[in-house]
């Protein structure tokens, strides 16, 4: 073979590049094109929730947003807030008003209904701590061993009035000398052992002086059973501002002679000769201080003009129909029943 027959011989290195166009570049792609289809479809998703006066409301903001801003105007979401062109309520198509500048709400209150419940909340308290001052009595007279003798002849009940503590005779118990308001002894420490007690209510205090039916009359019949029960009355006044009780707590002292007996069936039982202390309630009181509670009255319908009534109630009772009222109460914490003879 000769030296032209021969042919070189050439060797092609194919340099191979990783990747190429299989390469990462195209993740890339990918993924800003998701990102951007996922934001899309939350836009249309926020779009489609929304409803349409707030897709206006957002529409107009962002027309003229530096105007609303700096100047207020029709704006819309910006009337509800104190930042001009902003807002919760987008549906708003009103300019930003400043809050100083808003018409103050109108609401209609019921003065009649709410002052009655206000009362009424009042006398509830009210009514707690004449409960909780019973109480204390209570646990006095048995701690105390001069009352704890006489707690028959103490009783405590609550009334219309208020906390009422009632000081009765025992046919061998007599609270006063017969036919005098000299007090016994005993009465006399009674007396100024509760006069301390009340003096931990501000309430006011009135007294009653009461006597069984049996006629009482002097030879110039001059003083007989209305005098000496106003005069027992008075004389108890006395013990108890001796036992510490203030005297302006005092609004009322008055003599019921047999009027307002406490045992009906029996007028001549001791128990009728007693001597009533009420502790008043806030109404009592006011009743109190108007001579009787008297109001004035319309002259068609004879009912109490509203303007002077205190916490929705009627006419006050007079000092005489309050204890015929509540004599002879339902439940007492001691009662005796034993049989009558004289004043």
């Amino acid at each position: 073979m000769s030296k032209e027959d021969k042919r070189p011989i050439v060797i092609k290195r194919i340099k191979k590049v990783a990747g190429g166009h299989h390469g990462g570049a195209w993740k890339i792609a990918y993924a800003d094109f998701v990102t951007a289809m996922m934001a899309f479809f939350l836009l249309m998703w926020l779009l489609g929730s929304t409803s349409k006066g707030d897709l206006n409301g957002i529409a107009e903001y962002f027309k003229t947003p530096l105007k609303v801003a700096l100047m207020g105007g029709t704006g819309s979401g910006d009337s509800s807030s104190i930042i001009k062109g902003g807002g919760q309520d987008l549906t708003r198509s009103e300019g930003q008003v400043k809050s100083g500048e808003l018409p103050p709400e109108k609401k209609i209150i019921n003065l009649k209904a709410t002052r009655e419940e206000f009362l009424r909340l009042e006398r509830i308290k009210e009514l707690e701590k004449l409960k909780e001052l019973k109480a204390n009595l209570e646990k006095v007279i048995e701690a105390d061993a001069k009352l704890k003798k006489f707690k028959d002849q103490i009783l405590l009940d609550l009334t219309s009035e208020g906390l009422r503590v009632q000081i009765v005779d025992e046919k061998n118990r007599p609270m006063f000398q017969s036919g005098s308001s000299d007090l016994e002894p005993y009465t006399r420490d009674i007396l100024r052992e509760i006069g301390k007690m009340l003096n931990e209510m501000p309430n006011k205090i009135s007294l009653s002086g009461h006597t069984d039916a049996q006629p009482y009359v002097t030879a110039d019949r001059k003083y007989s059973n209305w005098e000496l029960s106003a005069d027992r009355a008075n004389a108890s006044r006395r013990e108890l501002i001796r036992g510490g009780l203030v005297e302006d707590k005092i609004v009322r002292v008055v003599g019921l002679s047999s009027a307002v007996l406490f045992d009906k069936a029996q007028p001549q039982n001791p128990i009728n000769r007693r001597i009533s202390i009420i502790v008043m309630n806030k109404r009592a009181e006011e009743a109190a201080q108007k001579d009787g509670g008297s109001v004035d009255i319309d002259a068609e319908t004879g009912d109490p003009l509203e303007e002077n009534l205190d916490a929705g109630s009627g006419v006050a009772m007079t000092a005489s129909a309050a204890e015929a009222a509540t004599a002879m109460p339902a439940e007492v914490t001691a009662q005796s029943g034993v049989a009558a003879a004289g004043n």
